[in-house]
Protein backbone atom coordinates (compact mmCIF):
# COMPACT_ATOMS: atom_id res chain seq x y z
CA UNK A 1 0.00 0.00 0.00
CA UNK A 2 1.05 3.62 -1.19
CA UNK A 3 1.54 6.90 0.80
CA UNK A 4 -2.31 8.61 0.32
CA UNK A 5 -3.92 4.93 -0.81
CA UNK A 6 -6.89 4.36 1.40
CA UNK A 7 -6.32 0.79 2.84
CA UNK A 8 -8.85 -1.82 1.58
CA UNK A 9 -11.12 -3.22 4.22
CA UNK A 10 -10.53 -6.37 5.15
CA UNK A 11 -13.47 -9.03 5.16
CA UNK A 12 -14.24 -10.28 7.81
CA UNK A 13 -13.06 -13.40 9.20
CA UNK A 14 -15.96 -16.31 9.78
CA UNK A 15 -15.07 -19.38 11.92
CA UNK A 16 -14.87 -22.48 9.52
CA UNK A 17 -17.13 -25.45 9.68
CA UNK A 18 -15.08 -27.66 11.45
CA UNK A 19 -14.71 -31.45 9.06
CA UNK A 20 -14.76 -33.36 12.39
CA UNK A 21 -18.29 -32.04 13.63
CA UNK A 22 -20.67 -32.33 10.80
CA UNK A 23 -23.29 -30.30 13.19
CA UNK A 24 -21.12 -27.22 12.26
CA UNK A 25 -22.49 -27.63 8.48
CA UNK A 26 -26.09 -26.59 9.92
CA UNK A 27 -24.28 -23.57 11.77
CA UNK A 28 -24.81 -20.10 9.61
CA UNK A 29 -21.40 -18.58 11.37
CA UNK A 30 -19.68 -20.98 10.50
CA UNK A 31 -20.92 -22.07 7.28
CA UNK A 32 -22.95 -19.29 5.57
CA UNK A 33 -24.26 -21.29 2.91
CA UNK A 34 -26.14 -23.62 5.86
CA UNK A 35 -28.95 -20.69 5.41
CA UNK A 36 -29.40 -23.04 1.53
CA UNK A 37 -29.31 -25.96 3.55
CA UNK A 38 -31.88 -24.98 6.20
CA UNK A 39 -29.76 -24.09 8.73
CA UNK A 40 -31.49 -20.72 9.88
CA UNK A 41 -34.90 -21.63 9.57
CA UNK A 42 -35.22 -22.19 5.51
CA UNK A 43 -35.78 -25.11 3.91
CA UNK A 44 -34.32 -25.35 0.33
CA UNK A 45 -32.58 -28.24 -2.13
CA UNK A 46 -29.28 -29.11 -1.20
CA UNK A 47 -26.74 -31.80 -1.99
CA UNK A 48 -26.31 -32.31 2.40
CA UNK A 49 -26.28 -36.03 3.02
CA UNK A 50 -29.39 -37.20 4.20
CA UNK A 51 -28.06 -38.98 7.08
CA UNK A 52 -26.65 -36.26 8.35
CA UNK A 53 -30.04 -34.36 7.72
CA UNK A 54 -31.80 -37.02 9.09
CA UNK A 55 -29.90 -36.70 12.45
CA UNK A 56 -30.11 -33.28 12.72
CA UNK A 57 -33.80 -33.29 12.63
CA UNK A 58 -34.33 -35.98 14.95
CA UNK A 59 -31.79 -35.02 17.39
CA UNK A 60 -33.60 -30.99 17.12
CA UNK A 61 -36.69 -32.97 17.69
CA UNK A 62 -35.66 -34.95 20.85
CA UNK A 63 -33.43 -31.38 22.46
CA UNK A 64 -36.86 -29.20 22.17
CA UNK A 65 -38.92 -31.87 24.05
CA UNK A 66 -39.34 -31.34 27.79
CA UNK A 67 -38.97 -34.79 28.23
CA UNK A 68 -35.74 -35.02 26.36
CA UNK A 69 -33.70 -37.17 28.84
CA UNK A 70 -36.25 -39.83 28.36
CA UNK A 71 -35.31 -39.85 25.25
CA UNK A 72 -31.96 -40.17 25.82
CA UNK A 73 -32.81 -43.32 28.00
CA UNK A 74 -35.12 -45.10 25.45
CA UNK A 75 -32.00 -44.62 22.61
CA UNK A 76 -29.95 -45.47 25.42
CA UNK A 77 -31.96 -48.54 26.07
CA UNK A 78 -32.65 -49.82 22.33
CA UNK A 79 -28.81 -49.93 21.97
CA UNK A 80 -28.57 -52.71 25.36
CA UNK A 81 -31.68 -54.30 24.01
CA UNK A 82 -29.27 -55.40 20.50
CA UNK A 83 -26.31 -56.34 22.53
CA UNK A 84 -28.08 -58.31 25.34
CA UNK A 85 -30.96 -60.79 23.86
CA UNK A 86 -28.60 -63.34 21.97
CA UNK A 87 -27.12 -64.41 24.77
CA UNK A 88 -30.07 -66.59 26.01
CA UNK A 89 -30.49 -67.67 22.46
CA UNK A 90 -27.18 -68.85 21.63
CA UNK A 91 -27.43 -70.95 24.76
CA UNK A 92 -29.75 -73.60 23.31
CA UNK A 93 -27.61 -74.48 20.43
CA UNK A 94 -24.54 -74.85 22.04
CA UNK A 95 -24.74 -78.37 21.45
CA UNK A 96 -25.07 -77.95 17.73
CA UNK A 97 -22.26 -75.83 17.97
CA UNK A 98 -19.91 -78.41 19.46
CA UNK A 99 -21.08 -80.93 16.97
CA UNK A 100 -20.34 -78.53 13.84
CA UNK A 101 -16.94 -77.58 15.26
CA UNK A 102 -15.85 -80.97 16.78
CA UNK A 103 -15.73 -79.74 20.38
CA UNK A 104 -17.40 -80.15 23.77
CA UNK A 105 -20.74 -78.34 25.23
CA UNK A 106 -17.77 -78.22 27.88
CA UNK A 107 -15.61 -75.89 26.14
CA UNK A 108 -17.87 -74.08 24.75
CA UNK A 109 -19.44 -73.12 27.71
CA UNK A 110 -16.49 -70.38 27.86
CA UNK A 111 -18.91 -68.83 25.13
CA UNK A 112 -20.80 -68.12 27.94
CA UNK A 113 -18.00 -67.46 30.97
CA UNK A 114 -15.23 -65.96 28.61
CA UNK A 115 -17.53 -63.09 28.39
CA UNK A 116 -18.17 -62.41 32.24
CA UNK A 117 -14.14 -62.81 32.57
CA UNK A 118 -13.86 -60.20 30.04
CA UNK A 119 -16.67 -58.02 31.30
CA UNK A 120 -14.80 -58.12 34.94
CA UNK A 121 -11.20 -57.47 33.15
CA UNK A 122 -12.45 -54.65 31.40
CA UNK A 123 -14.44 -53.10 33.30
CA UNK A 124 -12.13 -50.81 35.64
CA UNK A 125 -10.39 -49.32 32.71
CA UNK A 126 -13.36 -48.25 30.89
CA UNK A 127 -15.04 -47.03 33.75
CA UNK A 128 -11.95 -44.20 33.89
CA UNK A 129 -12.07 -44.15 29.96
CA UNK A 130 -15.90 -42.99 30.38
CA UNK A 131 -14.84 -39.98 32.65
CA UNK A 132 -11.74 -38.94 30.30
CA UNK A 133 -13.32 -39.66 26.75
CA UNK A 134 -16.89 -39.09 27.26
CA UNK A 135 -19.77 -41.47 27.84
CA UNK A 136 -21.62 -40.83 24.73
CA UNK A 137 -17.98 -41.75 22.61
CA UNK A 138 -17.36 -45.12 25.11
CA UNK A 139 -21.32 -45.86 24.83
CA UNK A 140 -20.36 -45.46 20.32
CA UNK A 141 -17.35 -47.70 20.50
CA UNK A 142 -19.01 -50.24 22.73
CA UNK A 143 -21.94 -50.66 20.11
CA UNK A 144 -19.24 -50.31 17.05
CA UNK A 145 -17.24 -53.24 19.16
CA UNK A 146 -20.07 -55.38 19.73
CA UNK A 147 -20.69 -55.02 15.37
CA UNK A 148 -17.47 -56.17 14.99
CA UNK A 149 -18.06 -59.41 18.00
CA UNK A 150 -21.24 -60.13 15.90
CA UNK A 151 -19.44 -60.54 12.56
CA UNK A 152 -16.94 -62.75 13.85
CA UNK A 153 -19.66 -64.76 15.62
CA UNK A 154 -20.85 -65.50 12.64
CA UNK A 155 -18.06 -66.05 10.13
CA UNK A 156 -16.23 -68.02 13.00
CA UNK A 157 -14.67 -71.65 11.68
CA UNK A 158 -13.39 -73.18 14.29
CA UNK A 159 -13.86 -73.08 18.48
CA UNK A 160 -10.93 -70.29 19.22
CA UNK A 161 -12.47 -67.99 16.84
CA UNK A 162 -15.91 -68.24 18.21
CA UNK A 163 -14.24 -68.09 21.92
CA UNK A 164 -12.41 -65.09 21.09
CA UNK A 165 -15.73 -63.32 19.14
CA UNK A 166 -17.61 -63.88 22.35
CA UNK A 167 -15.03 -62.26 24.68
CA UNK A 168 -14.79 -59.82 22.60
CA UNK A 169 -18.50 -59.55 23.27
CA UNK A 170 -17.70 -58.88 26.90
CA UNK A 171 -15.04 -56.25 26.57
CA UNK A 172 -17.47 -53.85 24.86
CA UNK A 173 -20.35 -55.08 27.33
CA UNK A 174 -18.00 -53.81 29.88
CA UNK A 175 -18.00 -50.34 27.73
CA UNK A 176 -21.89 -49.81 26.99
CA UNK A 177 -22.76 -50.82 30.47
CA UNK A 178 -20.59 -48.23 31.66
CA UNK A 179 -21.26 -45.54 29.91
CA UNK A 180 -24.98 -46.14 29.71
CA UNK A 181 -24.96 -45.98 33.68
CA UNK A 182 -22.92 -42.82 33.54
CA UNK A 183 -25.33 -40.91 31.21
CA UNK A 184 -28.64 -41.75 32.96
CA UNK A 185 -26.58 -40.53 35.82
CA UNK A 186 -25.63 -37.53 33.86
CA UNK A 187 -29.00 -36.56 32.39
CA UNK A 188 -31.61 -37.28 34.93
CA UNK A 189 -31.83 -35.72 38.56
CA UNK A 190 -31.26 -37.36 41.20
CA UNK A 191 -34.55 -37.49 42.39
CA UNK A 192 -35.54 -39.27 39.06
CA UNK A 193 -32.74 -41.72 38.69
CA UNK A 194 -34.14 -44.37 40.36
CA UNK A 195 -37.35 -44.03 38.05
CA UNK A 196 -34.50 -44.41 34.75
CA UNK A 197 -32.86 -47.37 36.61
CA UNK A 198 -35.99 -49.17 37.13
CA UNK A 199 -36.25 -49.30 33.12
CA UNK A 200 -32.40 -50.25 32.83
CA UNK A 201 -33.12 -52.93 34.66
CA UNK A 202 -36.11 -54.35 32.66
CA UNK A 203 -34.14 -54.20 29.35
CA UNK A 204 -31.33 -56.27 31.51
CA UNK A 205 -33.45 -58.66 32.60
CA UNK A 206 -36.04 -58.62 29.94
CA UNK A 207 -33.26 -58.77 27.14
CA UNK A 208 -32.70 -62.78 27.58
CA UNK A 209 -36.63 -63.49 27.64
CA UNK A 210 -36.62 -61.50 24.15
CA UNK A 211 -33.66 -63.56 23.27
CA UNK A 212 -35.64 -66.91 24.16
CA UNK A 213 -39.04 -66.25 22.15
CA UNK A 214 -37.44 -64.32 19.31
CA UNK A 215 -34.37 -65.55 18.68
CA UNK A 216 -35.32 -69.12 18.61
CA UNK A 217 -37.17 -69.27 15.87
CA UNK A 218 -34.60 -66.70 14.04
CA UNK A 219 -32.08 -69.61 14.54
CA UNK A 220 -34.66 -72.36 12.86
CA UNK A 221 -35.33 -70.19 10.34
CA UNK A 222 -31.48 -68.73 9.27
CA UNK A 223 -29.33 -70.76 11.45
CA UNK A 224 -27.39 -69.91 14.58
CA UNK A 225 -25.16 -67.55 12.34
CA UNK A 226 -28.23 -66.00 11.21
CA UNK A 227 -29.17 -64.47 14.74
CA UNK A 228 -25.49 -62.57 14.62
CA UNK A 229 -26.85 -61.25 11.51
CA UNK A 230 -29.97 -59.73 12.86
CA UNK A 231 -27.64 -58.56 15.37
CA UNK A 232 -25.52 -56.43 13.09
CA UNK A 233 -28.84 -55.13 11.84
CA UNK A 234 -30.10 -54.13 15.52
CA UNK A 235 -27.03 -52.65 16.33
CA UNK A 236 -26.40 -50.28 13.22
CA UNK A 237 -29.81 -48.94 14.06
CA UNK A 238 -29.44 -48.58 17.67
CA UNK A 239 -25.47 -46.87 16.47
CA UNK A 240 -27.97 -44.30 14.17
CA UNK A 241 -30.32 -43.66 16.69
CA UNK A 242 -28.04 -42.99 19.86
CA UNK A 243 -25.87 -41.03 17.49
CA UNK A 244 -28.92 -38.56 17.18
CA UNK A 245 -30.65 -38.68 19.94
CA UNK A 246 -27.82 -37.73 22.17
CA UNK A 247 -25.35 -34.57 21.24
CA UNK A 248 -21.99 -34.33 21.04
CA UNK A 249 -21.55 -31.38 23.53
CA UNK A 250 -22.77 -34.56 26.22
CA UNK A 251 -18.91 -35.50 25.66
CA UNK A 252 -17.60 -31.52 26.29
CA UNK A 253 -16.82 -30.88 30.52
CA UNK A 254 -18.72 -27.88 31.45
CA UNK A 255 -17.26 -24.31 32.28
CA UNK A 256 -16.30 -24.44 36.13
CA UNK A 257 -16.75 -28.61 35.98
CA UNK A 258 -13.45 -31.00 37.04
CA UNK A 259 -12.04 -32.28 33.64
CA UNK A 260 -10.88 -36.02 34.09
CA UNK A 261 -7.84 -36.87 32.16
CA UNK A 262 -5.39 -40.37 32.25
CA UNK A 263 -2.85 -37.82 34.13
CA UNK A 264 -2.43 -38.85 37.30
CA UNK A 265 -4.24 -42.12 36.80
CA UNK A 266 -3.42 -44.77 39.81
CA UNK A 267 -2.72 -47.26 37.29
CA UNK A 268 -1.27 -49.81 39.91
CA UNK A 269 -4.83 -49.41 41.91
CA UNK A 270 -6.78 -49.98 38.67
CA UNK A 271 -4.42 -52.99 37.27
CA UNK A 272 -4.51 -54.33 40.82
CA UNK A 273 -8.07 -54.16 41.05
CA UNK A 274 -8.48 -56.05 37.40
CA UNK A 275 -6.24 -59.25 38.76
CA UNK A 276 -7.87 -59.56 41.86
CA UNK A 277 -11.34 -59.31 39.97
CA UNK A 278 -9.85 -61.39 36.85
CA UNK A 279 -8.46 -64.32 39.67
CA UNK A 280 -11.54 -64.08 42.15
CA UNK A 281 -13.94 -64.64 39.36
CA UNK A 282 -11.93 -67.38 37.09
CA UNK A 283 -11.02 -69.15 40.49
CA UNK A 284 -14.63 -69.63 41.20
CA UNK A 285 -15.73 -70.51 37.08
CA UNK A 286 -13.07 -73.51 37.59
CA UNK A 287 -14.28 -74.78 40.52
CA UNK A 288 -16.71 -77.08 38.85
CA UNK A 289 -14.13 -78.73 37.30
CA UNK A 290 -11.19 -78.43 40.16
CA UNK A 291 -11.16 -79.25 43.46
CA UNK A 292 -10.40 -75.78 45.71
CA UNK A 293 -7.47 -77.50 47.15
CA UNK A 294 -5.77 -77.74 43.99
CA UNK A 295 -2.79 -76.00 43.00
CA UNK A 296 -4.19 -74.28 40.05
CA UNK A 297 -7.61 -72.74 42.29
CA UNK A 298 -5.15 -71.84 45.55
CA UNK A 299 -3.04 -70.38 42.39
CA UNK A 300 -5.96 -68.19 41.00
CA UNK A 301 -7.19 -67.06 44.60
CA UNK A 302 -4.32 -66.41 45.81
CA UNK A 303 -3.55 -63.64 42.88
CA UNK A 304 -7.04 -62.80 43.49
CA UNK A 305 -6.15 -62.20 47.11
CA UNK A 306 -3.22 -60.36 46.43
CA UNK A 307 -4.75 -58.22 44.03
CA UNK A 308 -7.09 -57.24 46.61
CA UNK A 309 -4.62 -56.02 49.43
CA UNK A 310 -2.77 -53.99 46.82
CA UNK A 311 -5.70 -52.30 45.88
CA UNK A 312 -6.65 -51.71 49.30
CA UNK A 313 -3.02 -50.26 50.17
CA UNK A 314 -3.37 -47.65 46.96
CA UNK A 315 -6.47 -46.71 48.39
CA UNK A 316 -4.99 -45.97 51.62
CA UNK A 317 -1.72 -44.44 50.13
CA UNK A 318 -2.31 -43.06 46.57
CA UNK A 319 -2.61 -39.33 45.88
CA UNK A 320 -5.51 -40.02 43.22
CA UNK A 321 -6.64 -43.76 43.95
CA UNK A 322 -8.84 -45.03 41.43
CA UNK A 323 -11.56 -44.84 43.55
CA UNK A 324 -11.69 -42.02 46.35
CA UNK A 325 -11.55 -43.55 49.89
CA UNK A 326 -13.98 -41.21 50.85
CA UNK A 327 -16.72 -43.37 49.27
CA UNK A 328 -16.00 -46.57 51.16
CA UNK A 329 -16.96 -44.11 54.51
CA UNK A 330 -20.19 -43.31 52.84
CA UNK A 331 -23.05 -45.58 53.68
CA UNK A 332 -25.03 -44.88 51.29
CA UNK A 333 -22.19 -46.11 48.94
CA UNK A 334 -20.70 -49.00 50.50
CA UNK A 335 -24.13 -50.60 51.96
CA UNK A 336 -25.89 -50.50 48.40
CA UNK A 337 -22.79 -52.66 47.11
CA UNK A 338 -23.01 -55.01 49.53
CA UNK A 339 -27.06 -55.65 48.55
CA UNK A 340 -25.83 -55.64 45.21
CA UNK A 341 -23.38 -58.43 45.52
CA UNK A 342 -25.11 -60.39 47.91
CA UNK A 343 -28.56 -60.17 46.04
CA UNK A 344 -26.86 -61.23 42.59
CA UNK A 345 -25.18 -64.39 44.66
CA UNK A 346 -28.59 -65.20 45.85
CA UNK A 347 -30.24 -64.62 42.77
CA UNK A 348 -28.16 -66.32 40.10
CA UNK A 349 -27.76 -69.28 42.76
CA UNK A 350 -31.20 -69.93 41.94
CA UNK A 351 -31.03 -69.33 38.36
CA UNK A 352 -28.47 -71.93 38.12
CA UNK A 353 -30.35 -74.31 40.35
CA UNK A 354 -33.92 -74.48 39.18
CA UNK A 355 -32.85 -76.04 36.13
CA UNK A 356 -31.04 -78.75 37.94
CA UNK A 357 -34.10 -79.09 40.20
CA UNK A 358 -36.77 -79.85 37.94
CA UNK A 359 -34.45 -81.94 35.71
CA UNK A 360 -32.98 -84.11 38.74
CA UNK A 361 -35.98 -83.98 41.32
CA UNK A 362 -38.66 -83.92 39.15
CA UNK A 363 -37.69 -85.53 35.89
CA UNK A 364 -38.69 -82.42 33.84
CA UNK A 365 -38.06 -82.23 30.21
CA UNK A 366 -35.79 -79.76 28.69
CA UNK A 367 -39.08 -78.03 27.39
CA UNK A 368 -40.53 -77.94 29.97
CA UNK A 369 -37.74 -76.03 32.65
CA UNK A 370 -37.61 -73.86 29.79
CA UNK A 371 -41.52 -72.95 30.17
CA UNK A 372 -41.30 -73.04 34.18
CA UNK A 373 -38.48 -70.67 33.73
CA UNK A 374 -39.51 -67.90 31.75
CA UNK A 375 -41.87 -66.76 34.46
CA UNK A 376 -38.74 -65.72 36.84
CA UNK A 377 -37.31 -63.09 34.32
CA UNK A 378 -40.73 -61.84 32.96
CA UNK A 379 -41.63 -61.06 37.02
CA UNK A 380 -37.97 -59.69 36.98
CA UNK A 381 -38.68 -57.04 34.18
CA UNK A 382 -42.08 -55.78 34.85
CA UNK A 383 -40.98 -54.87 38.55
CA UNK A 384 -38.07 -52.83 38.16
CA UNK A 385 -39.72 -50.02 36.32
CA UNK A 386 -42.60 -50.33 39.04
CA UNK A 387 -40.24 -50.43 41.70
CA UNK A 388 -38.43 -47.15 40.35
CA UNK A 389 -41.41 -45.48 40.55
CA UNK A 390 -42.35 -46.75 44.33
CA UNK A 391 -38.79 -46.02 45.51
CA UNK A 392 -40.13 -42.23 44.99
CA UNK A 393 -42.96 -42.62 46.84
CA UNK A 394 -41.53 -45.16 49.43
CA UNK A 395 -38.37 -44.44 49.51
CA UNK A 396 -35.21 -46.38 48.13
CA UNK A 397 -33.83 -47.91 52.02
CA UNK A 398 -38.02 -49.08 51.83
CA UNK A 399 -37.72 -50.71 49.05
CA UNK A 400 -34.47 -52.19 48.75
CA UNK A 401 -35.49 -53.77 52.16
CA UNK A 402 -39.13 -55.30 50.50
CA UNK A 403 -36.56 -56.89 47.47
CA UNK A 404 -34.00 -58.23 49.80
CA UNK A 405 -36.68 -59.85 51.85
CA UNK A 406 -38.22 -61.08 48.69
CA UNK A 407 -35.26 -62.90 47.44
CA UNK A 408 -34.47 -64.74 50.29
CA UNK A 409 -38.08 -65.66 50.88
CA UNK A 410 -37.48 -67.66 47.81
CA UNK A 411 -34.91 -69.44 48.43
CA UNK A 412 -36.54 -70.52 51.99
CA UNK A 413 -39.09 -72.00 49.48
CA UNK A 414 -36.35 -73.70 47.19
CA UNK A 415 -34.87 -75.50 49.79
CA UNK A 416 -38.24 -76.76 51.48
CA UNK A 417 -38.57 -78.46 48.05
CA UNK A 418 -38.96 -82.14 48.93
CA UNK A 419 -40.71 -85.21 47.89
CA UNK A 420 -44.49 -84.39 46.86
CA UNK A 421 -43.55 -80.16 46.98
CA UNK A 422 -46.66 -79.23 44.25
CA UNK A 423 -44.73 -77.55 41.16
CA UNK A 424 -46.89 -74.05 41.69
CA UNK A 425 -44.97 -74.05 45.09
CA UNK A 426 -41.76 -73.77 43.26
CA UNK A 427 -43.42 -71.22 40.79
CA UNK A 428 -43.91 -68.78 43.47
CA UNK A 429 -40.65 -69.27 44.81
CA UNK A 430 -39.54 -68.27 40.80
CA UNK A 431 -41.75 -65.35 41.36
CA UNK A 432 -40.53 -63.91 44.38
CA UNK A 433 -37.24 -64.27 43.14
CA UNK A 434 -38.23 -62.02 40.50
CA UNK A 435 -39.88 -59.58 42.61
CA UNK A 436 -36.87 -59.41 45.13
CA UNK A 437 -34.12 -58.68 42.46
CA UNK A 438 -36.18 -55.85 40.03
CA UNK A 439 -37.54 -54.22 43.38
CA UNK A 440 -33.78 -53.68 44.79
CA UNK A 441 -31.40 -53.34 42.23
CA UNK A 442 -32.99 -49.98 40.60
CA UNK A 443 -32.96 -48.82 44.03
CA UNK A 444 -29.76 -49.70 45.05
CA UNK A 445 -28.00 -47.94 41.84
CA UNK A 446 -29.93 -44.61 42.14
CA UNK A 447 -28.43 -44.75 45.91
CA UNK A 448 -24.78 -45.07 44.86
CA UNK A 449 -25.15 -42.95 41.62
CA UNK A 450 -26.29 -39.82 44.36
CA UNK A 451 -22.97 -40.04 46.15
CA UNK A 452 -20.75 -39.71 43.15
CA UNK A 453 -19.17 -36.25 41.93
CA UNK A 454 -20.03 -35.90 38.20
CA UNK A 455 -16.90 -36.19 36.90
CA UNK A 456 -16.79 -39.95 38.94
CA UNK A 457 -20.21 -40.92 37.24
CA UNK A 458 -17.98 -44.25 34.71
CA UNK A 459 -15.80 -44.80 37.57
CA UNK A 460 -18.41 -45.63 40.11
CA UNK A 461 -20.69 -47.54 37.39
CA UNK A 462 -18.18 -49.67 36.80
CA UNK A 463 -17.23 -50.21 40.54
CA UNK A 464 -21.08 -51.53 41.34
CA UNK A 465 -21.17 -53.62 37.94
CA UNK A 466 -17.95 -55.19 39.48
CA UNK A 467 -19.47 -56.01 42.87
CA UNK A 468 -22.52 -57.30 40.75
CA UNK A 469 -20.99 -59.42 38.72
CA UNK A 470 -17.87 -60.99 41.32
CA UNK A 471 -21.52 -61.93 43.40
CA UNK A 472 -22.89 -63.58 39.94
CA UNK A 473 -20.17 -65.83 39.37
CA UNK A 474 -19.61 -66.22 43.32
CA UNK A 475 -23.15 -67.62 42.97
CA UNK A 476 -23.46 -69.40 40.26
CA UNK A 477 -19.95 -71.64 40.85
CA UNK A 478 -20.30 -71.80 44.87
CA UNK A 479 -23.75 -73.56 44.80
CA UNK A 480 -22.97 -75.24 42.10
CA UNK A 481 -20.24 -77.00 43.35
CA UNK A 482 -21.65 -77.91 46.72
CA UNK A 483 -24.96 -79.50 45.15
CA UNK A 484 -22.36 -81.88 42.71
CA UNK A 485 -20.83 -83.13 45.08
CA UNK A 486 -23.77 -83.58 47.26
CA UNK A 487 -25.08 -85.92 44.00
CA UNK A 488 -21.79 -87.61 43.50
CA UNK A 489 -21.91 -88.92 47.40
CA UNK A 490 -25.08 -90.44 46.89
CA UNK A 491 -23.69 -93.14 45.01
CA UNK A 492 -25.73 -95.10 42.49
CA UNK A 493 -29.37 -95.68 42.03
CA UNK A 494 -30.36 -92.69 44.26
CA UNK A 495 -34.11 -92.21 45.18
CA UNK A 496 -36.01 -88.69 44.50
CA UNK A 497 -35.99 -87.99 47.88
CA UNK A 498 -32.62 -87.81 48.36
CA UNK A 499 -32.22 -86.16 44.77
CA UNK A 500 -34.12 -83.40 45.97
CA UNK A 501 -31.58 -83.75 49.02
CA UNK A 502 -28.53 -82.56 47.38
CA UNK A 503 -30.03 -78.79 46.40
CA UNK A 504 -31.24 -78.18 50.45
CA UNK A 505 -27.72 -76.97 51.60
CA UNK A 506 -27.03 -75.30 48.47
CA UNK A 507 -30.18 -73.33 48.80
CA UNK A 508 -29.74 -72.06 52.54
CA UNK A 509 -26.54 -70.88 51.85
CA UNK A 510 -27.68 -68.82 48.76
CA UNK A 511 -30.31 -67.56 51.40
CA UNK A 512 -28.05 -66.71 54.01
CA UNK A 513 -26.32 -64.40 51.77
CA UNK A 514 -28.58 -63.24 50.62
CA UNK A 515 -29.29 -62.27 53.98
CA UNK A 516 -26.37 -60.10 54.61
CA UNK A 517 -28.02 -58.11 52.06
CA UNK A 518 -30.99 -57.60 54.02
CA UNK A 519 -28.97 -56.45 56.72
CA UNK A 520 -26.89 -53.80 54.60
CA UNK A 521 -30.31 -52.36 53.09
CA UNK A 522 -31.14 -51.70 56.54
CA UNK A 523 -28.00 -49.13 57.15
CA UNK A 524 -29.38 -47.74 53.48
CA UNK A 525 -30.98 -43.73 53.86
CA UNK A 526 -33.31 -42.65 51.25
CA UNK A 527 -33.24 -39.71 49.30
CA UNK A 528 -34.77 -36.74 51.00
CA UNK A 529 -37.59 -35.46 48.05
CA UNK A 530 -38.81 -32.36 50.51
CA UNK A 531 -36.50 -30.45 49.27
CA UNK A 532 -36.79 -28.17 45.64
CA UNK A 533 -35.32 -29.90 42.90
CA UNK A 534 -32.54 -28.57 41.24
CA UNK A 535 -32.41 -29.21 37.25
CA UNK A 536 -29.81 -31.49 36.34
CA UNK A 537 -30.20 -32.61 32.60
CA UNK A 538 -27.56 -30.41 30.61
CA UNK A 539 -28.88 -28.10 27.77
CA UNK A 540 -28.56 -30.18 24.51
CA UNK A 541 -26.54 -28.55 22.06
CA UNK A 542 -26.75 -29.96 18.30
Amino acid sequence: MTDGEEPTPKEPRLPHASVDNPDDLFDSVKDPGATALGGSGTEASSDLPWFALLRHRVGTRAAESPRYQWWVLRSLLAGLLALNFTFTAFNIVLIKVSHEFHSSTTVLGWTLTGPLLAFGLAAPIFGRASDVFGHRRLYLFGLLGAMVSAVLTALAVNTPMLLAARTLDGVQGAATATASMALINKVFAKEDRVKALGWWSLIGAGGPVVGLTVGAPIIVAVGWRGLFWVQLVLLMIAFVVVSSIIPKSMDVVAAGAKKVSWEGMDWIGNWSLMVAVLGTMLGLTMLEHHAATSPLELTLFSLGALGAVVFVWRLTHAAHPLIPKRYFTTRNFVFPMVVRSTANFAYFSGFVLFPLLMTVGYAATTAQVGVYSIPRPIVFAIASPIAGYAAVKFGERSTTIFGAIALCSSLLLFALAATGTPVWMLMIALGLSGIGMGTAMPATSATMANEVEEHEYGVMSAAGLIATQVGEVAGITIVMAIQAAKQRALGPNPTQAQLLGTFHLSFIIAGLIGMIGIGASFFMRSMDRSKPSVEHEPVPEL
